[in-house]
Parts: C-alpha cells; sequence; structure tokens
C-alpha cells in the first residue's frame, strides 16, 4: 500500500542551505593550519546578539520565573518598544493591537499569506526573490508571478511594471533593502506602488527586515503610505540575533484577528526568553550601529577590489549586506561555478538559481555580513582565482 504525499512535500530546496552544508564539509576536511573556509552564502552577521540583550535572558534565566507560552501576539513590553521604535524610524503612531510577535519573519510570512490571501490568488514579486516567498506560496496553493526586474529599476519592481498585469494579482511582496541584490525602493518609489496596490484592490506585503541596513538612502515603511500593507520585520538582521527566532508583523485592522487565530493554533506564540531579549535590544543601537559600519566597511572594499577579480557588474549595493554580481561573461551555471570557487579558492557563496529560476544562472550572490578581515582576504583569493 502507497501513501500519500501532500503537495507541499515537493516544495523545492533553499539551495543555500546545500552550499552551507558543502563549506562545512569542506571546512571539515581541512588539514590543521590550513586556510579556512571563507563564509559568504548565508545572510547571517557575523557578529552575535547585542550585550543587553544576552544580559537580558541570563537575567531572565536566573529569576525562576517559568518563561512559559505568551500571549499569540507577544508581551505587551515588547509590543510597547516595537511601536516605538516605529514612531522613532518612520513618525507612525501604531496601536500595539496592530503588532504581532512572530517566530522569527520566517514564522511571520506564513501568517501574513494565509490570512491575506486564498488558495489560487496570485501573488506577485521581482525577481530575483527570496526564495521561500516562492516556496511559501506554492506550498499554500497559492501562484507566485513574476517580474523579470533588472538593473534599470535596480532589480526592484516598479508601478510600470505592476501596470502590465493582465489580470492584477492579488497581492505584491516588494523587499527593501531586498534580498539578493541589496537594493532599495526609494521613499517616492514605495509610496507609488503602495498608492497603485490601494488603487487596484492588490494587498502589499512589505519585508522590511533589513532595516537599519542602509547605506546611502534612507528607508522608508510601506505602513507609512498604506494602511491595508502588511509589513514584516525581524530581530535577525540589524539586531544581530538569528538564532533567537524574533520577529514582528505590523497588520492591518481587517487582519489583525485572523492573524491572531492562526498564531494561535499555528505557534502558540514566540519563545519567552527571545521576547525578553529583543526588548533590552532597542536599547543597544550604539553597538549596533558599530556593526553596521563595519558592513559598510566590508561593503566599500568590495565595491572597490570585485572588479580587480572579475567580477565587475555588480548591483548597487544600497543596504543589507548582499552583492549580486552578474558573471555572465564568465559562466552561464552559477551553481557549478560557486562549487568551483569553494574548492579552488575556498570561498563560499551563493548561486544565483536560487533567487531567480530564469536568469540565475547567471549570478552569484555574495554576502559581506561577516568579519570584515573574511571580506578582504575573500577579495584577495579571488583576484588569484580564476
Amino acid at each position: 500500500m502507497t501513501l500519500k504525499i501532500g503537495k507541499g512535500a515537493s516544495a523545492p530546496p533553499f539551495l543555500v542551505m546545500d552550499v552551507i552544508a558543502a563549506a562545512n564539509a569542506r571546512q571539515a576536511a581541512l588539514p590543521p593550519g590550513a586556510p579556512h573556509v571563507i563564509r559568504m552564502e548565508v545572510g547571517q552577521p557575523g557578529t552575535g546578539a547585542p550585550a543587553g540583550a544576552v544580559a537580558a535572558a541570563q537575567a531572565a534565566l536566573r529569576s525562576g520565573h517559568p518563561l512559559g507560552y505568551t500571549e499569540a501576539f507577544g508581551l505587551r513590553p515588547l509590543r510597547e518598544r516595537i511601536a516605538a521604535h516605529a514612531r522613532d524610524w518612520y513618525g507612525l503612531d501604531l496601536p500595539i493591537e496592530r503588532i504581532a510577535v512572530t517566530v522569527g519573519a520566517s514564522g511571520a510570512f506564513p501568517l501574513a499569506f494565509l490570512a491575506a490571501f486564498d488558495p489560487g490568488d496570485r501573488i506577485a514579486m521581482a525577481a530575483p526573490f527570496y526564495p521561500p516567498y516562492v516556496n511559501i506560496l506554492t506550498a499554500l496553493g497559492m501562484t507566485p508571478v513574476i517580474l523579470e526586474a533588472g538593473p534599470e529599476t535596480r532589480f526592484q519592481p516598479s508601478v510600470a511594471m505592476l501596470e502590465q498585469l493582465d489580470p492584477l494579482p492579488d497581492g505584491l511582496i516588494v523587499a527593501s533593502p531586498c534580498n539578493p541584490a541589496g537594493t532599495m525602493l526609494h521613499r517616492d518609489e514605495l509610496a507609488a506602488i503602495a498608492t497603485w496596490c490601494d488603487r487596484n484592490g492588490v494587498r502589499l506585503i512589505s519585508d522590511e527586515i533589513y532595516h537599519g541596513l542602509n547605506y546611502d538612502s534612507p528607508i522608508a515603511s510601506a505602513a507609512e503610505f498604506s494602511a491595508s500593507a502588511v509589513v514584516v520585520n525581524s530581530f535577525s538582521k540589524y539586531f544581530s540575533m538569528t538564532g533567537w527566532r524574533i520577529g514582528w508583523l505590523v497588520l492591518p485592522p481587517d487582519l489583525v484577528r485572523p492573524v491572531e487565530c492562526l498564531a494561535q493554533n499555528m505557534f502558540i506564540s514566540a519563545p519567552y526568553i527571545s521576547q525578553v531579549a529583543a526588548e533590552a535590544a532597542f536599547d543597544c543601537h550604539e553597538e549596533l550601529q558599530a556593526n553596521v559600519a563595519r558592513y559598510r566597511q566590508s561593503r566599500d572594499h568590495l565595491l572597490a577590489a570585485l572588479p580587480g577579480a572579475g567580477f565587475s557588474r555588480l548591483s548597487p549595493a544600497e543596504g543589507a549586506f548582499y552583492l549580486f554580481a552578474d558573471i555572465s561573461d564568465r559562466s552561464n551555471d552559477s551553481a557549478g561555478f560557486c562549487e568551483r570557487m569553494l574548492r579552488e579558492a575556498g570561498v563560499a557563496v551563493s548561486p544565483g538559481v536560487d533567487f531567480d529560476r530564469t536568469r540565475g544562472s547567471r549570478f552569484v550572490r555574495f554576502s559581506y555580513c561577516g568579519p570584515e578581515e573574511d571580506m578582504r582576504a575573500a577579495a584577495e583569493r579571488l583576484r588569484h582565482w580564476r
């Protein structure tokens, strides 16, 4: 007797995880004293959680408090700090009822998608994109609609692209700064897209998890321009707390109760200890800004050095900690190119096929959030590698 396997089991892999495994295996096989593998494949800050967040978690563990379930939307003091953060950064006055603490941004996306859309709905996004957008939507029975964006729009969607869609989509996902290109929707561009979505009944989902990691252009939140937008954010990137699995949603009023019911059933709540640490992280901006300064230095060095290593076509590195490199003058097989780079140069980067299934074989993504000395060493290794 053959048992049924659900359609969700056919979700494709997130290939960067395979690169991580390959880099780990290569590092483990190196003889003592050999140059280590330089990790540029994953968007994980090279710094840990800020000291104040760690201290708050330690104090909570020593307190004897049971550290059990919280409300599905999280601890009230944390939600109040998120609301204060929205006032400080965007001038937004958000009631905490519209703020939901989640199990990272990864836990926020299925909540948002399930609450906002139905199976069969069509959700647009620009390629290149963060792979789990497509994989989660597909597993939920929704249909991704891919807009092929290029250097002319900094790999971001535009109103002109959206107006070409027929029929119009039910939703649109934007990310600014974006993964993998590290580019941003500037304030006027995001405002125009939000206005277009509201005018056409298209639900806007705005991925803002890299806010705070912007270098040349100011950030803007979709919640500034649309009361119906869903905003996804996280403590993983700017706050350097990837393993704590803590994020948040800013919800429009009509989705508050639907998301709460889904969260109650799917996750119960985000981890108590992570919520305590996250609240304290808001008092650590000096330490966090020092991290951003290091990312900026690595970015500046790579933008200057990588062209001399044969990577001359790079995305504008406006934010996050990624560079998207067009390698079509060297290879049309980004996966094989990355395998060879790891094997021969000891530098791990991500193939573009993860982020663009049509054109990704011609691109690779460099992540520069690791130690600054590693980023400089990587550029030097690649200068001698062809």
